[in-house]
């Protein structure tokens, strides 16, 4: 079992992407950032682009990075979404697999010490990531609208939650004082 609790411990976990310190990222070599879509940037479904996602993004370029998408949604609405924002996306990932960790990284010529992956579900992107030995950053979900899937995936992660935390993990507080 201890392969798996490695395997869901996050190198970081932070209340939002907006809370990355994207500058220790870069100076500690990373120059691709993986992420999630749903409950990590918007909320599950969301189309629209928020001002505040789109200042992040250009701070993510900024920076000297790169973003791409990876999702496990359905390729119309990932792909739309990410053209809004300017960014590469690979939909339908099937995370936690490695497949499309892999594609991505392939296609931004990285390794796996380059790239950070974040996303706010254990076992999807944190697990996939981790397995393959992607640094790995958790945040907080955007919004508690999830698909059904999602929402029995939360039952188990709440155990793993207890456990990771018995062994270290601190949640964050989340922006606006709740945790």
């Amino acid at each position: 079992m201890r392969n798996l609790w490695m395997e869901l411990m996050p190198d970081e976990y932070v209340p939002s992407v907006y809370a990355i310190d994207l500058d220790k990222l870069r100076d500690g070599g990373r120059r691709l950032l993986l992420s999630d879509l749903d409950n990590t940037l918007v909320p599950w479904n969301d189309e629209a682009v928020p001002a505040a996602l789109s200042a992040w993004y250009k701070r993510v370029v900024a920076s000297g990075m790169d973003l791409c998408i990876v999702s496990n949604n359905r390729h119309p609405r990932v792909s739309e979404f990410a053209q809004q924002l300017g960014a590469r996306a690979i939909p339908a990932a099937k995370k936690p697999k490695p497949q499309a960790f892999l594609a991505a990284m392939a296609s931004f010529d990285a390794a796996p010490e380059q790239t950070v992956m974040v996303g706010d579900q254990l076992f999807t992107d944190i697990r996939g990531a981790r397995r393959l030995g992607i640094y790995t950053i958790l945040v907080l979900p955007v919004s508690n609208r999830e698909w059904w899937g999602t929402r029995l995936t939360r039952l188990a992660e709440r155990a793993a939650f207890k456990m990771l935390e018995r062994r270290g993990l601190v949640r964050p507080i989340q922006e606006g004082g709740r945790e």
